[in-house]
């Protein structure tokens, strides 16, 4: 059995779920590749004490990379959109104290 810090595996700080944060608290993580969506919501609302309100994933495939004249595959990933309760957030930077 996966444990729910083995579920979360880190969180995507990008421009885009920044702006997901800002517009409807909406925040991005990469997840175990053989969670489903009712362990991920159990995991976010045991690891952060918050309130989920829905779940959604996607599967972000592996992508061909190149250096100089050799070729790669960078390994594929499964990745949450997790939508919490609006009075609820997570402070990923640590700020909040």
């Amino acid at each position: 059995m996966i444990t729910p810090h083995q579920i979360i595996v880190r969180p995507v700080v990008t421009e885009k779920s920044n702006d997901l944060v800002a517009a409807k608290n909406q925040y991005v993580f990469e997840v175990h590749k053989d969670a489903n969506k009712i362990a991920i919501r159990a995991a976010v609302e045991m690891v952060f004490g918050v309130r989920v309100q829905a779940v959604r994933t996607q599967v972000v495939r592996s992508d061909l990379r190149r250096v100089g004249r050799y070729y790669g595959r960078k390994p594929s990933w499964k990745k949450a959109i997790v939508t919490l309760h609006h009075e609820d957030s997570i402070d990923l930077y640590g700020e909040e104290s």
